[in-house]
């Protein structure tokens, strides 16, 4: 009895000088493996007497009993202790960089941008339509039947004879009159496909089309919204003309153009010696299409303008080439640092 005393007292002392789980663990091998102590004790309980070894063989089993509660109450101690000690040591601050990255908005999506933060504060809302079209709503919805030759005037990216890459944004006019009826106010920013590709053209684009129907509008209403859009993004002084063109889905139908932004109009090799850049399509809704989308064209009325956000980038920010905006060449994309 005494020895069993002796074990728990000394490894009581043991066990509180155990800083590590590794110490622990050594610890419970010396008393509580097949060669420890208290193995040790139980084997000699065959040198005992009868009436001795029930009392003696209950106390080394109480003593058991403690030191496995002890232990593992120890090691629960110590794993938190080590789990504390490994998250201050071995964290990472996400917040600093060994190296700053860099990024920074491409030019066409801060026009984008821009002009959309424009058109909101002027009451527009911003809508979204597939890159894969109908026929119907590329074309047919926008008073070009089949047979026409509107048609020639885009190279089309045809998937099947009825499916077909948009060729522009102005699909989305029929799609929205034909679920929301006027008044209707709103822009549709996104990617055109056409199969071109030059130093100003590219087979995959970015256009905003706008489009308002409501009672009594007039082009004085399309010229003074054009006017805000030019004088925001090219100076306060910048002019717009407009000059008569064609297009099927409007009638009259303008080609809109703006002051050099780097002559101030008095002529310079971006504007070819003219003072004007050309800078959109627009012009007043036509009649054919609010009647084929089921809008009242004797009560309402209304203009749409398509504005190419490549264009608008080029002429802003002098870009020579429209290729360069597909190039993801960090020593052009970092000249503009948003």
């Amino acid at each position: 009895m005494d020895k069993i005393e002796q074990i728990k007292s000394v490894f009581h002392d043991e066990l509180a000088a155990c800083s590590t789980i590794a110490a622990v663990q050594e610890l419970k091998v010396k008393y509580l493996g097949k060669t420890g102590e208290l193995t040790g004790l139980l084997k000699s309980i065959k040198d005992l007497s009868a009436e001795e070894r029930p009392s003696f063989g209950a106390k080394v089993n109480e003593l058991r009993n403690l030191m496995e509660a002890v232990l593992a109450e120890k090691l629960d101690e110590l794993k938190v202790a080590e789990l504390q000690r490994r998250l201050q040591e071995e964290r990472i601050d996400v917040s600093l960089t060994a190296t700053k990255p860099w990024g920074a908005l491409h030019p066409v999506t801060l026009i984008q941008n821009e002009i959309t933060e424009l058109m909101v504060a002027m009451g527009f809302e911003v809508l979204s339509g597939p890159e894969i079209e109908t026929d119907y709503y590329n074309f047919q919805a926008l008073n070009i039947p089949e047979d026409h030759p509107a048609r020639d005037m885009q190279d089309t990216f045809y998937i099947t004879d009825s499916i077909l890459l948009r060729t522009q944004t102005s699909a989305m006019q029929a799609r929205l009159m034909e679920k929301k009826k006027p008044p209707i106010k709103v822009i549709c920013p996104g990617k055109v496909f056409r199969s071109d590709s030059d130093a100003s053209h590219s087979p995959v684009f970015h256009q905003i089309e706008g489009l308002v129907v409501d009672k009594n509008i007039t082009l004085c209403d399309l010229k003074g919204t054009l006017e805000y859009i030019a004088a925001r993004m090219f100076g306060e002084n910048t002019k717009v003309r407009f000059r008569p063109s064609f297009f099927p889905f409007t009638e009259p139908s303008v080609e809109v153009d703006v002051t050099c932004s780097n002559c101030g109009g008095k002529g310079c090799s971006l504007c070819k010696g003219t003072g004007w850049i050309e800078l959109l399509g627009a012009g007043m809704v036509n009649p054919c299409v609010l009647e084929n989308c089921g809008i009242d064209s004797k009560k309402y009325n209304g203009f749409a303008f398509g504005i190419g956000m490549d264009r608008f980038a080029m002429i802003k920010y002098g870009i020579p080439d429209i290729r360069l905006l597909f190039e993801n060449d960090q020593r052009f994309l970092k000249q503009f640092g948003k």
